[in-house]
């Protein structure tokens, strides 16, 4: 989700270059590790493919993916989808299609999922 602008917006695309590499979950650790406020500079193209490069991932083909903004459609249209079904911060999950705002702790989402799949 990419609530908070165009800064927003690159470092979710650059999380799904990432996980072209199979680096999606350790660049989002890397990103939130690296926040340094909303649109302030902290995730610029520069920052998000030195991010990328320290992590040892292939520099060319994540430059590549990120500069053809490849995946910048679907980033918008997953926003969009989670506007639309009530989704306003992060965290939010749907489990069986409800709504959960924010963590639970463990036990909390296992009687959710315990729920939804009947036991």
């Amino acid at each position: 989700m990419a609530f908070i602008g165009e800064e927003s917006i690159r470092a979710a695309e650059a999380t799904e270059c990432a996980g072209e590499q199979g680096a999606l979950w350790r660049y989002m650790d890397t990103l939130f590790a690296n926040q340094h406020g909303e649109n302030q500079g902290a995730f610029a193209d520069q920052y998000l493919k030195a991010f990328a490069s320290e992590m040892g991932l292939d520099q060319l083909k994540f430059n590549t993916c990120l500069d053809s903004r490849r995946y910048r459609t679907a980033v918008l249209q997953e926003t969009q989808e989670g506007r639309a079904r009530g989704v306003q911060s992060t965290p939010s999950f749907f489990i069986n299609g409800e709504l959960i705002k924010g963590l639970l702790p463990f036990e909390g989402f296992k009687e959710k999922i315990d729920a939804a799949l009947g036991g």
